[in-house]
């Protein structure tokens, strides 16, 4: 039970928001009932609710009770439908959130449905919708009165209807009401949205219907999984969050759907994360297919060989849902930023810098993907081959490396390990009659690159070290262990990851390095390493200590079980983006990793 979730600054902790999702954009419900992060009609779409990153002029559709309450929710068994039951001194109701799926009857293109249920005694809860269009730059019109409403800006349409109310009004740019809700009654509001095309209304019972029915999809989904392990609970949590994340119209994934929430409270540490990126690529692949799910393996398969047409053989770092690779970065100065955390930033300036470890993401992929008895076309495999090719001529360059730094480019170790991973990769394909056969050629650079990396960036005492003049550790190295760069055995490796966890980690957590990256500021612990290191744990042997720390970590998930970027190991308070796509992977991937030890000898 919880009596205050909200500051007095007007934003809530991270740590208090939920996620719904319809496969084409999500919604960020804080705990007291406000929807607090919408972006309309896609992820990577401008904000029409938008508190989030800026708690007065963001926008934001509040549904809390009038009087102090206390609070509980979870999310239904095996779906993605949000429950919030809200219990004051008059009474308590359950509040249930979806953003509804698209079904065979005409509905709204986009559609959050809310509907309030009357447990005991009489409960008042409040209703404000404020939309701000395109990041909160620009008010809405709003037409209409009594149960209906309609919010507009240029192409942009939201309704808002509402069903059972006491009163419902247009009050200075905002919609105001009251719905008054007694044991066994049944309130509903519903905001439909348009881009570019007919806003349709529907009616309460249609709204309803949709519920049930996306409901009833989650669940059917989810039980398709095929993880039974200790961390069941966990895993199946993580794949719904996954599925959340994946553009429907194209299979992209989008690392999270929110932009700009810090790194650091107050700092600048504050970026876009609302596209997929080329790094994921493995992780994703892995983890899907250990999942049991194939349609969206294939689905996210082809669009990333499709979308990487567009600058193959180089590859660019991330793209837009729908295959666009600008995204440039611009600064939203007229947001104050979650907690004063500025810049906001949309668009993400990484997509201009090299990064090579994308190369090996991309080639290991498709190496997962063959291996799991799925072809590639023709074209495919040319392509595949020609990005190998690429890798034998450029991997002796500088980059910015797996964190994406902006100091000057580096011979990052990751970097170069990763380049040896497609190239061995490439090899297995080859081998495999896969993509056409240049091994020879491949094998001769992939021996390069190992000798570079173990006579270069290695340490006695650190093992693999972040780069050869940055004598210190780094937490993407344990990426080695989980991409059989040697086997488990190996005294190199051992020692590599006994040298992160002693440099890098703070109790459960893991920091993702603890250099200079040339940027200001600090940030928290990386979520995705503390995972990593279980993997790393259990791929060495240590299957006992990897257990323990599952457990640790599995602990500090939300109590809806969901992970942000990172986590501040003093106060356990979430930061960065949320929900994150690529610690859900990680958790995923090593729960999987887990069993797998577990049965060896």
């Amino acid at each position: 039970m919880m009596l205050r979730v909200r500051e007095a600054d007007g934003y809530a902790p991270i740590r208090d928001y939920a996620i719904v999702g319809d496969g084409r954009t999500a919604a960020l419900i804080g705990l007291d009932g406000s929807v607090d992060w919408l972006c309309l009609p896609d992820f990577d779409s401008p904000s029409v609710l938008g508190r989030l990153l800026d708690a007065g002029k963001g926008g934001r559709l509040e549904l809390t009770p009038v009087e102090p309450f206390q609070v509980t929710r979870r999310y239904r068994s095996g779906s993605n439908v949000l429950e919030t039951t809200f219990e004051t001194a008059s009474g308590s109701a359950r509040v249930s959130d979806a953003m509804t799926l698209l079904g065979t009857r005409l509905g709204p293109a986009r559609e959050l449905v809310r509907r309030v249920e009357g447990l005991s005694g009489t409960i008042r809860v409040r209703v404000v919708f404020e939309p701000r269009f395109d990041y909160g730059r620009r008010a809405a019109r709003i037409a209409g009165g009594g149960s209906r409403f309609v919010a507009s800006h240029r192409a942009d349409a939201v309704s808002l209807s509402v069903w059972g109310a006491a009163r419902t009004e247009v009050e200075n740019g905002r919609v105001v009401g009251e719905l008054v809700v007694a044991a066994g009654e049944t309130a509903a509001l519903s905001i439909g949205a348009a881009h570019a095309e007919p806003l349709v209304f529907s009616g309460r019972d249609e709204a309803l219907d949709r519920l049930e029915a996306t409901d009833r999809f989650w669940r059917e989904w989810s039980a398709t999984g095929t993880y039974e392990g200790p961390w069941q609970k966990a895993v199946v949590r993580s794949a719904l969050t996954l599925k959340l994340l994946v553009y429907a119209p194209s299979g992209a994934i989008v690392a999270a759907p929110t932009s700009s929430l810090p790194e650091e409270i107050g700092g600048t540490r504050n970026w876009d994360y609302r596209y997929a990126w080329v790094r994921d690529a493995c992780w994703t692949t892995a983890a899907l297919l250990r999942l049991g799910y194939h349609d969206e393996v294939d689905a996210f398969f082809w669009w990333l060989m499709h979308t990487t047409r567009l600058t193959q053989p180089r590859l660019g770092v991330l793209y837009r849902v729908n295959g666009d690779p600008n995204v440039s970065e611009v600064t939203l100065d007229q947001l104050s930023g979650y907690r004063a955390s500025r810049p906001v930033r949309i668009g993400n300036g990484a997509r201009n810098q090299l990064q090579l470890d994308v190369y090996g993401s991309l080639l290991h992929a498709v190496w997962l993907y063959v291996d799991a008895g799925h072809a590639v076309s023709r074209d495919t495999a040319k392509e595949a081959a020609k990005i190998a090719d690429w890798v034998v001529e450029n991997w002796q360059r500088a980059d910015a490396g797996i964190w994406e730094t902006r100091s000057p480019p580096t011979h990052y170790t990751q970097s170069k390990a990763m380049c040896w991973v497609a190239l061995d990769r490439a090899c297995a394909l080859a081998d495999r009659g896969a993509i056409p056969d240049r091994s020879a050629r491949w094998r001769t650079a992939a021996d390069e690159i190992r000798s570079f990396v173990e006579e270069r960036a290695f340490d006695e005492e650190l093992g693999y070290v972040r780069a050869p003049a940055l004598r210190e550790s780094d937490a993407s190295l344990l990426t080695l262990a989980l991409l059989d760069w040697s086997s488990g055995a190996d005294p190199r490796l051992i020692t590599t990851v006994d040298g992160v966890r002693r440099q890098l980690a703070r109790g459960p957590l893991v920091d993702r390095y603890r250099g200079q990256d040339g940027l200001e500021g600090d940030e928290g612990a990386f979520l995705t390493c503390s995972f990593w290191l279980v993997d790393a744990l259990a791929r060495t042997g240590r299957h006992g200590e990897a257990a323990e720390l599952m457990d640790e970590l599995v602990s500090l998930a939300n109590d809806v079980g969901l992970y942000s970027e990172e986590l501040d190991p003093a106060s356990g308070a979430f930061l960065g983006n949320f929900p994150q796509a690529l610690s859900h992977l990680a958790l995923v991937n090593a729960a999987v990793s887990l069993a797998a030890s577990e049965s060896r000898p």
